[in-house]
């Protein structure tokens, strides 16, 4: 049982930015390669930075708004920087958030999560750029196929982790949701099962109606 790395799951081909490049060049190349961001890299190819959509957009809200309608906040002293900036190095948010072609699909997801980022640069172990990992390229695992989400939960999890026979646990797959069924001898069994099934890239939900033959779990009662 592993769940699909970050190399398998980025992409390769990404346009790039230098430190240099000006303002409309940089508007230029996300509109003709249809992306919302570039990473921006030095002469060694390693990411410095992200120039993303918002980070030009910043240009934009700073102008006077000659109609006057709504309030205007006040921008900090960084967004001002921002909006004033003409090359990408002053345009760009830094430092890059990073990741290793060798990290699961987790591991990315985690990351973007607790940095708050659409996306991943890839890079190796000179942190020269190999691609990008985008939230739209993890949510690809979710359309694997329904009968290799089953074969993996029957064969990896099941049988060769859990030692447990297709007759003893059956599994239905349908749009991601996995439904098992069958019996197991110890209680305890079914928790187990239940999280290593929800670990399976492409599995969406899990439902169990499992039985159990000895209930390991019920606490003796206590005493007065």
């Amino acid at each position: 049982m592993q769940h699909r790395t970050v190399e398998e799951l980025m992409t390769r081909d990404v346009v790039r930015a230098r430190p240099g490049t000006p303002f409309k060049e940089l508007v230029r190349l996300l509109s003709e390669n249809d992306v919302t961001a570039v990473p921006v890299v030095d002469d060694l190819d390693r990411p410095m930075g992200v120039v993303s959509e918002a980070d030009l957009l910043r240009k934009s809200a700073d102008q006077a708004d000659p109609s006057g309608r709504g309030p205007v906040p006040t921008p900090e002293a960084w967004e001002r920087a921002k909006a004033e900036g003409a090359r990408a190095e002053e345009l760009m948010s830094a430092p890059a958030v990073c990741a290793r072609p060798e990290w699961n699909a987790v591991e990315a997801a985690r990351l973007m999560e607790s940095q708050h980022v659409k996306r991943l640069l890839v890079v190796d172990e000179t942190d020269r750029l190999l691609g990008v990992v985008s939230r739209g390229d993890l949510l690809r695992i979710f359309l694997r196929r329904d009968d290799a989400i089953r074969d993996e939960i029957s064969q990896d999890v099941l049988w060769r982790t859990m030692r447990l026979a297709p007759s003893e646990v059956t599994v239905e797959v349908r749009e991601g949701r996995v439904d098992l069924g069958g019996s197991v001898e110890f209680r305890s069994l079914i928790p187990v099962i239940e999280k290593l099934c929800r670990g399976v890239d492409g599995v969406v939900s899990v439902t169990d109606h499992i039985a159990h033959r000895t209930d390991d779990v019920r606490r003796p009662p206590t005493g007065t």
